[in-house]
């Protein structure tokens, strides 16, 4: 399984960047819970239902950078205002996700807490280089560091482009069956490309 990252793209454009959307659209009104979810059976065996919360986390990132900000190309100063902004949302997706995954809970199966743990890090991480080249963008006095953390920022956000999200869960079978169980999961997957 692959997530549906494959949409989520860096566009640069001189110094600017700008983002494409990725992932699924998100649900109507209609189809999400009170929770935040979309309505869909949730599975009853412990190691799905874990699974599709794992997943549901990541969904909910998905659709936070689907909606991030456009970048502003016109000019240095605009590229930087609006990087920042991009870059912030991006920032607060992640904040929230890193909390769905931490409500999770502890994995029924053998294998669940070390994929937890390594995605918390790697969001972790990602988190914080948004922050501070964030930081980096609001602080440029000049061209020249405008332009290097305009560079930094498309770092970030290929980073985020690449990370395999479903990596932990397929890299333990039982928790790969499971996940082919759970509703949020079947959201992240891309189908093969035709050949």
């Amino acid at each position: 399984m692959r997530p549906r990252w494959t949409g989520l793209a860096a566009l640069a454009l001189g110094i600017g960047i700008g983002l494409a959307g990725c992932g699924q659209p998100p649900p109507s009104a209609a189809q999400v819970r009170p929770g935040g979810r979309a309505d869909t059976a949730v599975p009853s065996d412990p190691a799905a239902r874990w699974a599709d919360g794992y997943c549901g986390a990541v969904t909910h990132l998905v659709r936070a950078l689907a909606t991030l900000p456009v970048i502003d190309p016109s000019s240095p100063a605009q590229a930087a205002r609006t990087s920042s902004r991009l870059l912030a949302s991006a920032s607060d997706g992640i904040r929230q996700t890193v909390g769905k995954l931490e409500q999770v809970g502890p994995a029924p199966v053998s294998g669940g807490e070390p994929a937890r743990t390594a995605l918390l890090g790697q969001f972790t991480s990602a988190r914080q280089q948004a922050d501070q080249v964030r930081g980096r963008l609001d602080a440029a006095a000049t061209s020249g560091a405008t332009k290097a953390a305009l560079s930094d920022a498309q770092a970030v956000i290929d980073q985020l482009s690449r990370l395999d999200v479903l990596q932990g869960l397929n890299a333990t079978p039982a928790l790969a069956a499971a996940g082919k169980r759970a509703p949020d999961c079947q959201l992240l997957v891309v189908p093969p490309a035709p050949r």
